[in-house]
């Protein structure tokens, strides 16, 4: 069987020359994403900011298309529409409204005169700024917890070298995803936290993939200069790591055309962080190693390594 390779077979593209521009234009893009976040800010959407939520049931298959036009001709702001369940059942978010109590049940009775009888309310009810504002820490806690756990993970399979250079490659596709939502005003929700701890995931996958064949190739050429072996290392991996970055990126971009407006937001966040987490790979997590005092001693279980240097670095070019 014919092996498919995105790029020809013993590539030696010298990524390691690259380093340092890469470097600072990482720092540059989390700056921006940083003064981004503290100045514009993100576009919260009715999860975090809280609003009304009504659960309805149509007698047929729901229209969402229809109910949507017709909720957004009522003047009340953003307006979710959310089939789950069975085809009838239909979940309705309207942004939080503004005059208190009163505000929101005006809300409710203008969304039930337009949408008439031909629905069945189920429930509804009304999400305040308090449940808002937990949702955003457990959002902000879900995504520090699983990046400690993923850098104790890397730290007890590798090195602690290792782990370090996974997580400020995992810091800065978070920090310029979010930058990217806050630059294009796009609504940042759960789907959003959802989205950013999945490229987590991916992003850590990518490179273990590429650590794993650094921690080969440490063992295999014990005299190659670091920056030889991590430019190795990397041109080795970089068929499957192109390869599957293209075949996520065509099932993503599937997902953001045809898949509606409720997954839109999601489908966005994973595009964009599926290019940064293949970009901060290759360019962040592999080149920060050279920085971090490696050595071949700790990587080296159960074999004789006479003809590499003794609790010395390893040859940083």
């Amino acid at each position: 069987m014919r092996l498919i390779n995105l790029v020809p077979v013993g590539t030696k593209i010298d990524f390691m020359r690259f380093r340092k521009v890469a470097a600072v234009l990482s720092l540059v893009l989390i700056a921006c994403s940083a003064g981004l976040f503290f100045t514009k800010g993100l576009n919260f959407g009715i999860d975090f900011r809280g609003g009304i939520l009504m659960e309805v049931r149509t007698q047929g298959p729901a229209d969402i298309s229809r109910l949507r036009s017709t909720l957004n001709g009522l003047a009340l702001g953003e307006v979710q529409l959310q089939e789950f369940g069975q085809p009838s059942d239909v979940l309705i978010r309207i942004e939080r409204q503004a005059g208190g109590e009163k505000g929101q049940q005006a809300a409710i009775n203008k969304a039930k005169a337009a949408l008439g009888d031909e629905v069945n309310y189920r429930r509804t009810e009304f999400v305040g700024p308090k449940v808002g504002g937990e949702l955003i820490e457990a959002g902000v806690t879900a995504v520090l917890l699983a990046m400690a756990a993923m850098l104790v993970y890397i730290w007890f399979r590798f090195e602690w070298q290792f782990g370090v250079g996974a997580v400020a490659a995992l810091l800065h596709d978070v920090a310029l995803t979010i930058g990217v939502f806050a630059l294009l005003g796009l609504e940042f929700n759960l789907s959003t936290v959802a989205a950013i701890l999945t490229i987590a995931g991916y992003s850590i996958n990518d490179t273990v993939v590429v650590y794993d064949r650094v921690r080969e190739n440490l063992r295999k050429f014990k005299q190659m200069s670091l920056n030889d072996l991590l430019n190795l290392s990397i041109n080795g991996t970089l068929s499957r790591t192109l390869l599957t970055s293209v075949t996520t990126l065509i099932a993503l971009g599937a997902l953001y055309f045809f898949g509606g407006e409720v997954i839109k937001g999601f489908s966005f966040a994973m595009i964009w962080g599926v290019i940064v987490g293949t970009y901060s790979s290759i360019f962040i997590a592999v080149p920060l190693l050279v920085y971090m005092n490696l050595r071949r001693t700790g990587l080296i279980v159960g074999e004789e390594t006479e003809d590499a240097p003794t609790g010395n670095p390893v040859d940083q070019g």
